[in-house]
């Protein structure tokens, strides 16, 4: 079956304000701390903070990101679904972000949420999946 309406745009996200200074080697936590608005610091932060076993940090962090993206993805004409491309480097903190929920969720026995998480992030970009999955 075809969809009529078509599929909607792809939803590309302006430069994150911290991702000069991440590539310099600034640390994701000093980031962050310098600049809260900068989703690729907390998307960071979550996966150091899980990969050190710190789970409730990392959820924490996480879903900072989380949060954040979706008020970037809206602000710049998103509207609840649609692609969000990897290949485009600042649309890759939002992708990150649902990664590391996904995981902290399924640290913390929310496994709704850890799938919901892994859908979304399928949905948006199946690359992004087969990347960070």
């Amino acid at each position: 079956m075809t969809n009529l309406l078509g599929e909607p745009p792809e939803t590309f996200l302006p430069e994150d304000p911290g991702a000069q200074e991440l590539a310099s080697g600034t640390s994701a936590r000093t980031v962050a701390s310098e600049h809260p608005d900068s989703v690729l610091a907390w998307a960071l932060l979550a996966q150091e903070a899980l990969d050190a076993g710190d789970d409730l940090e990392g959820y924490a962090f996480a879903r900072t990101a989380y949060h954040r993206s979706l008020d970037a993805l809206r602000r710049n004409g998103w509207k609840g679904f649609g692609p969000v491309p990897w290949s485009h480097a600042p649309n890759q903190g939002f992708l990150r972000s649902l990664a590391a929920l996904a995981t902290g969720s399924e640290r913390l026995g929310d496994d709704a949420e850890a799938h919901r998480c892994r859908e979304f992030l399928h949905e948006s970009s199946p690359e992004a999946y087969a990347q960070l999955v």
